[in-house]
């Protein structure tokens, strides 16, 4: 399966895709149609009635004044827009990380290790919607997030108690880390698969 891939995928440049391809189209265009091609195969219908009641009651409103072009047009920008956003923050606590299923660690552990945190502040709690506490938000995945940073020192003492790394780093940092591991991936993947 990698050798086929990698006749038709450049992996060295894998971490250009993700700006250039991913981060625009993630939302508009990827989750849009993964989350519809699931409800479809799922035959999620209630899900389905209310997906079609927002898009029709966003063409009643807005059809007026933008027209159909317009208005598909407008939803694509505000999907567009938040894109990288949403990439931005899911990707830059869960790319950069270790985690490998040989390894056969407790739950607890997996979810320390395979996430990290980015540093608290005003303006990250707010960019990112409080999921800066990315290992806490896995630990506790029904607490409402805005209570991250309260839990966020037990566990940072019970992950010292243990022996288990505690990652919080800067957002530049993390942003930068994606990049890197894409990099890092990619040239993995060419020396497992390809072929002189």
């Amino acid at each position: 399966y990698g050798k086929k891939k990698i006749k038709y995928i450049d992996y060295e440049k894998q971490h250009l895709y993700f700006y250039m391809v991913g981060l625009p189209l993630l939302m508009p265009v990827y989750f849009n149609l993964q989350s519809m091609q699931v409800m479809y195969l799922r035959r999620y219908w209630g899900d389905i009635a209310w997906v079609s009641s927002f898009y029709i009651r966003y063409f009643i409103t807005f059809g007026p004044f933008y027209g159909i072009f317009g208005t598909v047009l407008l939803i694509y920008l505000v999907k567009f827009l938040e894109s990288p956003w949403i990439a931005y923050v899911t990707q830059m606590s869960h790319i950069p990380m270790k985690m490998s299923t040989e390894e056969n660690r407790d739950w607890l552990s997996t979810q320390v290790l395979a996430t990290c945190n980015i540093e608290q502040s005003f303006f990250n709690d707010w960019f990112t919607g409080h999921l800066n506490f990315q290992i806490e938000h896995h630990l506790f995945p029904t607490m409402p997030r805005h209570n991250y940073h309260k839990v966020a020192p037990l566990v940072r003492s019970l992950c010292t108690k243990h022996g288990l790394q505690y990652v919080n780093k800067p957002m530049l940092k993390a942003f930068g880390d994606i990049v890197r591991a894409l990099k890092k991936s990619a040239a993995l993947w060419m020396d497992a698969y390809y072929e002189i």
